[in-house]
């Protein structure tokens, strides 16, 4: 019995984690107008078949999501505990640091707007990918915060229940907010 409950609780929580990423996608590209060419899932490890299903349900549920506003990015995964490090470590956190930053500081070199989206990132993975980078390194930081976490599509969710940030938008204009009351006398 026990097995069975933590196989179901399992479930759960992959199927939401897979509607955390497509609410959230879902919600950028309605409330925000924001269109991607490429989307790179990051995932800590997939440690079985399980994994495995669920990313591919994920980039389905994207590309179909994507099909729906009349875009077609690319869609990609990149396993951090696969990816070869520039110093040898095994820590998630490590390769994150050094995998995902550098990404983002070469598409941004590269002229390419830079939007990340953490809603259903691990801390391990969210943390890793921010701690190194500035302000000016992306363009958009997406997070969907939802009162009462439902396993459902964002149109079945009610829309009071959620709200879509852009976390670099809302820092950027505190920051201005606090240099003009610094500026007044």
């Amino acid at each position: 019995m026990h097995d069975r409950e933590h196989k179901k609780n399992l479930h759960h929580h992959a199927r939401s984690f897979i509607w955390a990423v497509l609410n959230s996608y879902y919600a950028v590209l309605k409330e925000k107008q924001y269109y991607p060419d490429d989307i790179i899932l990051f995932a800590e490890t997939i440690s079985d078949p399980e994994h495995t299903r669920n990313l591919e349900l994920t980039k389905q549920g994207l590309t179909l999501t994507s099909s729906h506003f009349g875009i077609s990015p690319a869609i990609h995964h990149q396993i951090i505990s696969e990816v070869e490090c520039e110093v040898e470590s095994n820590d998630d956190f490590i390769k994150a640091v050094q995998c995902v930053s550098s990404l983002i500081k070469e598409r941004k070199k590269a002229g390419d707007t830079v939007a990340l989206d953490i809603t259903q990132g691990k801390k391990t993975l969210v943390t890793g990918a921010l701690l190194p980078i500035t302000l000016s390194d992306v363009d958009h930081v997406f997070y969907l915060s939802v009162k009462d976490i439902t396993p459902a599509p964002f149109m079945m969710i009610p829309f009071q229940t959620q709200h879509i940030n852009d976390f670099k938008e809302q820092a950027v204009r505190a920051m201005n907010a606090t240099k003009q009351l610094n500026h007044h006398p």
